[in-house]
């Protein structure tokens, strides 16, 4: 990056713009999703307008911070924001379920390029110090955007169309953009190689494969399932033989398989897993359960949207007196900590533990993520850089899809065990409309087991987050030398 030349403040706004787009999407559309399906139809399709999203998304973060590192950030940037607002324009125009579902694809490939680049692009601008307090702003993002995002999407269904909660994007993309485009300048020198389209290819048709395969464990039937289970190892298989024998490998073994990115990636899919479990089952405890209102339950999983930010803003400060390696352990450790009151909830529990267990888990990955992005970023060089931020990003994703996966399964094999069997939605709906007036007491009791079962594999999980955090070794930035103590 040549500083003399590029507007830091107007390019972190655009990075800032371009991080709302993508954060105030997922709210409002999981706001919005009962109008759209009552309107084109396709109950059974609904968790697939999320899951295409998160598919292509996932799939493909690794090759757009590849390209990011041999093209160039500000062309990946500008692309990715393109392909998104394309896709938005798109599903905004969508006439059935399968179209919105062929649509959300295309949005997610430009959310794969838009959240890795601006994390590397952030930290090509920001020295260490600087960079803690940037990405307690980028995570006030999507703190911001969790909070007005379903009152926006309900004030537009109130009064416009649903398919403005796509077309809204297109005013913050293009001023994104604009600000990318004017204030970002770069060394063409740096970026040099070329990218192996033929292993790009494959690692989106692999990684997209599986990813189909987890979401299809639970609503398809045993033969699609195989045949997608089949389509996902053949794809790996080539995609290893192909790595081999490129001269410029889509993920470098050396550069993944170094101890400190190593055991942060582990850390941050273990992460993932957490936090799509506390998300999913945290609201069906709080109203199914304990009775409240689905209001009370938002507020108990705010904890976690708002200690996010605060960690992240606070782990800067404490950076140069205890070392960015001890405070990535320290977040790591809080993580399990806040998940352990999820473990004693009961029925009875006042819904304040649950919302401060909620934060604490929030604080700690706060905290860890913010040092892990800041460690990794800084003992690699600059054509590295986007590589190892979108594989730090791509492991989250992978852990939010593992986390469905299994914290479901967890989930439904309490249900099984109590003699409750399967849960309709319908039954489950009536128990959430019910409260604590809620009829059904042999299922309250059901749930209130099964998701015990759930939070204690919840808090499994987020041992393994203190465990992988405290692997990471002592190492020496590139950029300043200094100990990462």
């Amino acid at each position: 990056m040549t500083a003399l030349t590029t507007h830091r403040p107007l390019v972190l706004a655009a990075v800032m713009a371009a991080n709302f787009m993508i954060a105030i999407e997922a709210t409002i559309v999981s706001t919005v999703m009962p109008q759209i399906v009552a309107q084109l139809g396709g109950l059974e399709l609904y968790s697939w307008v999320f899951a295409a999203f998160l598919l292509t998304q996932t799939a493909t973060t690794v090759v757009f911070g590849k390209l990011s590192d041999l093209k160039g950030r500000k062309a990946v940037i500008l692309s990715g924001i393109a392909i998104f607002l394309v896709g938005s324009i798109l599903c905004g125009f969508a006439w059935s379920m399968p179209s919105l579902i062929v649509f959300r694809l295309v949005q997610g490939v430009g959310a794969g390029a838009v959240q890795p680049v601006a994390m590397t692009i952030v930290g090509d601008l920001y020295s260490v110090h600087e960079r803690g307090k940037i990405q307690g702003w980028l995570a006030s993002v999507w703190a911001l955007s969790a909070v007005i995002g379903p009152l926006v999407g309900a004030l537009i269904i109130q009064h416009w169309s649903w398919a403005w909660i796509f077309w809204m994007n297109l005013p913050i993309g293009l001023l994104a953009s604009a600000g990318f485009w004017a204030y970002l300048h770069e060394k063409k020198s740096q970026a040099r190689g070329q990218i192996d389209h033929l292993s790009a290819g494959v690692f989106t048709i692999a990684i997209a494969a599986i990813m189909a395969d987890l979401t299809a464990l639970s609503t398809s039937s045993r033969t699609e399932t195989s045949i997608i289970t089949l389509i996902a190892v053949v794809a790996v298989a080539l995609f290893i033989a192909q790595e081999r024998r490129s001269p410029e490998p889509m993920i470098s073994l050396r550069l993944w398989g170094r101890r400190p990115i190593a055991a942060v990636n582990a850390s941050s899919l273990f992460a993932g897993m957490v936090m799509i479990g506390l998300t999913t089952f945290l609201p069906v405890f709080v109203q199914g359960v304990m009775g409240r209102s689905p209001l009370i339950a938002g507020f108990s999983l705010s904890g976690m949207v708002l200690g996010w930010p605060i960690g992240a803003t606070l782990s800067a400060h404490l950076w140069s007196r205890f070392g960015v390696r001890a405070i990535l352990r320290v977040g790591g450790a809080l993580v399990p900590l806040g998940a352990l009151v999820f473990v004693f909830l009961k029925p009875e529990t006042s819904p304040v533990a649950a919302g401060l267990g909620s934060a604490l888990v929030g604080f700690g990955m706060g905290l860890s993520s913010s040092s892990s992005i800041v460690l990794i970023q800084e003992i690699v060089d600059w054509s590295e850089r986007g590589s190892v931020t979108a594989a730090y990003m791509f492991a989250r994703s992978l852990g939010s899809t593992f986390g469905a996966t299994v914290f479901g399964a967890v989930l439904n094999f309490g249900l099984l065990r109590s003699g409750v069997g399967a849960v309709s939605s319908d039954q489950l709906r009536k128990l959430l409309e019910g409260g604590r007036a809620a009829s059904n007491t042999a299922l309250k009791a059901a749930l209130d087991q099964s998701l015990h079962m759930t939070f204690v594999s919840l808090f499994a999980v987020a041992l393994l987050v203190a465990a992988t955090a405290a692997m990471v070794p002592r190492v020496v930035f590139a950029a300043k030398r200094a100990m990462a103590e």
